[in-house]
């Protein structure tokens, strides 16, 4: 009796220390859970502080122009898009915006620091430099101001091409023309002769 009586105080005492640590376990993943949703809504935060100060900005940017996205995006790491590749993210200190950029070889950091108004003025200079770029994009295309060899090979092309030009119209051509008309003025005048003859009753002649 006293073995079995022993071995149900350990089983209990297991039991108990199981339940403990499975409730520490539990209480430890929610305060890292709490902290986790802290810094993402600290980082939120910060970023919409960025976008009120960058705000200025957009407005100057046409309401039409679909080369920037200027979009606060959410989900474990928040993020403000400026474009397709740029965008503006807290670094790992939580303090400190950083402005980087996906290319083709891997992101690259356009500016760090950690004053959102530095940030802003990157930004600034980084959609400037876009906008110029397009227009350049589109000068390049369209051929005006360059000279005929500088001009693009399928502008070359239409320039090149030669009005067209009507085949001079023979002499014999505009002389029958003439008698024609000639010929319908008779009738017409014949016509008219005869209906005032007929009209006044004298005999045709």
């Amino acid at each position: 009796m006293m073995m079995e009586s022993r071995g149900a105080l350990s089983v209990t005492s297991g039991t108990k220390r199981l339940a403990d640590a499975v409730r520490a376990a539990k209480i430890a993943s929610s305060q890292r859970t709490d902290i986790v949703v802290d810094i993402r809504e600290a980082d939120r935060a910060r970023l919409e502080i960025f976008a009120e100060e960058l705000q200025p900005i957009i407005d100057a940017v046409p309401a039409d122009d679909d080369l920037f996205d200027f979009t606060l995006s959410g989900g474990p790491q928040p993020r403000y898009w400026v474009d397709g590749t740029a965008q503006v993210l807290m670094a790992r200190d939580r303090r400190t915006y950083r402005f980087v950029r996906d290319t083709r070889l891997g992101r690259i950091t356009l500016a760090e620091s950690g004053e959102s108004r530095v940030i802003v003025d990157k930004v600034t200079e980084y959609v400037a430099e876009r906008m110029v770029e397009r227009d350049r994009a589109l000068a390049a295309s369209d051929g005006i101001g360059l000279r005929p060899a500088e001009r693009p090979a399928s502008l070359a092309a239409a320039s090149s091409l030669e009005p067209i030009r009507l085949a001079p119209r023979p002499r014999s051509t505009d002389f029958v023309i003439a008698l024609s008309w000639l010929m319908i003025g008779i009738v017409v005048g014949a016509g008219i002769l005869m209906a005032l003859a007929a009209y006044r009753g004298a005999p045709i002649v």
